[in-house]
C-alpha cells in the first residue's frame, strides 16, 4: 500500500540542530544560506508532525508545501492561440 507524502518547509534559527528533524520524516534539502529545511512526512500524520515541529526551540515557522496541488498537465491551447494571433496579424509561419 502506497501512502501519501506531504512536503513541509521548516524555517529554522540554526542549521546544525536542523539535522535532528530526521525523526519527523525524511529530509530532502537543507539550505544553509536561507536557513530552511524541506521535509517530507506522511499525510495522515501531518497535523501532529506540524505541532511537534513548532514546539522545537530552533524552529521559527512551519509551512505546508502546495506542490501536490499545482497543475502539472497543460493544455495545448496556448500554441494554437499563438498561431491564430499570427494569422490575424498577417504573419506567415
Amino acid at each position: 500500500m502506497i501512502t501519501g507524502r506531504t512536503g513541509l518547509i521548516v524555517w529554522v534559527n540554526d542549521v546544525k540542530p536542523a539535522k535532528n528533524l530526521e525523526r519527523f520524516g525524511s529530509i530532502h534539502y537543507i539550505s544553509k544560506k536561507m536557513s530552511y529545511v524541506v521535509l517530507y512526512t506522511y499525510t495522515d500524520k501531518l497535523d501532529e508532525t506540524m505541532k511537534g515541529l513548532q514546539r522545537l526551540p530552533y524552529v521559527k515557522k512551519v509551512e505546508r508545501s502546495y506542490r501536490n496541488e499545482i497543475q502539472t498537465e497543460y493544455t495545448s491551447s496556448t500554441p494554437d492561440q499563438f498561431k491564430k494571433n499570427l494569422r490575424t496579424l498577417g504573419v506567415s509561419e
